[in-house]
């Protein structure tokens, strides 16, 4: 599965333990690792003393609260679509980032598609793990589709109304 970080193809470097991890696996597998909420909860002294880079994924029906104090041992965060008409993990990275201040990776992974990148990213997504065989083109349509925003979020960007009262 193609992965785009900062609309860029980029390699993996995270060994997907979150689904068929034994305890033993958690330990032992070498270099920067994925996992559960719920192995991060149950092993959290054991994945701390690997000391190397974490990532966590968390469903979407998992609440970034459950790690808030905990964000500073995540390298990235992963956050599930587990259907394209599930939205709840674009609140979670708004959370994430603007309420608990989370400046690392988020990779939005799952039922990830083209027509939802643009607002992936204005909630704070800046990597996105895609179905796609052709990403970085999609990355490049979904990035230049819109150029005039409502709503303001935490990229930066200035909506149509402070544009507006900019030009006089």
């Amino acid at each position: 599965m193609p992965l785009l970080k900062n609309g860029k193809p980029h390699t993996d470097e995270f060994t997907d333990l979150s689904a068929t991890a034994t305890p033993d696996m958690l330990t032992t597998t070498a270099g920067p690792v994925l996992v559960s909420l719920q192995q991060w909860q149950d092993h959290r002294a054991e994945l701390l003393a690997r000391g190397t880079e974490l990532c966590l994924v968390l469903r979407s029906d998992e609440k970034p609260a459950a790690v808030s104090d905990d964000l500073e041992h995540f390298a990235m965060i992963a956050l599930d679509f587990p259907s394209f008409r599930d939205g709840r993990a674009y609140s979670s990275a708004r959370i994430l980032r603007q309420r608990y201040g989370f400046a690392g990776e988020l990779r939005a992974v799952g039922d990830v598609l083209l027509e939802q990148l643009h607002f992936m990213h204005r909630v704070g997504f800046n990597s996105f793990a895609l179905a796609s065989d052709n990403a970085v083109a999609e990355w490049e349509t979904a990035a230049n589709d819109i150029s005039v925003w409502y709503q303001p979020t935490g990229d930066g960007r200035r909506t149509a109304i402070q544009q507006r009262h900019a030009a006089g």
